[in-house]
């Protein structure tokens, strides 16, 4: 893996030729995109296949939540269209097994990433869902539900990246959104850290969406990012 393929840029946009027009912009900058459910109901899957025939990688965030036929089922149609990264929900082991059946039943190779707790929620979103841990605690806890069960990572905050690393192992991926430059508003995010701070910490990619996509120069915001990227992973080798 480059530097450059630790960055993903989420595609999310309302139409099809909305993302191809950034996709087009962003040019050789960006190797790794991810497809959510709002382009998804725009022709997310065909645009999804022709990242694929350009070379990019593409992460399809579709966050499957069901009873354990339904997510297996699902996961197997999914998987089979050969994309690199799927999520599910990863708040039981019944749902996440489920899953590792469906991909391997489709006999593919794309990695299931374990959702633990969203960036945008705090503690006391947390309370309101009845839970009595922390986010940081919720979220050590799936992750290491979700490498017992067989699933190749999670998707978590920075901030717990590092101690979601020593619970689990050096091969189980950690995929982190809420990443913001030390200049960037956090938005709608409440656990946010920036891209050294992720990747000193653990992270294996980071999830980048508005502070690229929403720049007035989208390629000039992704090279910043990169440029974060590189400089930490320089200075840890």
């Amino acid at each position: 893996m480059t530097a450059t393929d630790k960055l993903i840029v989420a595609l999310d946009r309302s139409t099809r030729a909305e993302a191809e027009a950034l996709v087009e912009v962003l040019g050789p900058t960006v190797t790794f995109y991810k497809v959510g459910l709002e382009l998804l109901f725009a022709d997310g899957i065909g645009l999804a296949e022709k990242l694929k025939q350009d070379g990019k990688n593409v992460f399809l965030d579709l966050k499957f939540l069901d009873i354990a036929n339904t997510v297996e089922r699902a996961v197997a149609q999914a998987a089979s269209l050969g994309f690199d990264y799927l999520t599910i929900h990863g708040h039981d082991a019944k749902t996440m097994k489920a899953a590792v059946r469906g991909r391997d039943h489709a006999g593919s190779h794309t990695k299931l990433l374990a959702v633990t707790v969203l960036t945008s929620l705090d503690a006391d979103d947390l309370k309101q869902q009845q839970s009595r841990m922390t986010p940081p605690e919720l979220v050590i806890h799936r992750a290491s539900l979700a490498h017992d069960c067989g699933i190749d990572g999670v998707v978590a905050s920075g901030q717990e990246a590092k101690s979601i690393r020593n619970a689990t192992n050096e091969d189980f991926l950690i995929v982190t959104p809420g990443i913001r430059l030390p200049t960037d508003e956090a938005g709608d995010q409440a656990r946010v850290t920036t891209p050294a701070d992720a990747i000193k910490a653990g992270a294996n990619h980071l999830v980048v969406g508005r502070p690229i996509t929403g720049a007035d120069d989208p390629a000039k915001a992704a090279k910043a990012f990169n440029l974060a990227i590189n400089q930490q992973v320089d200075a840890a080798s």
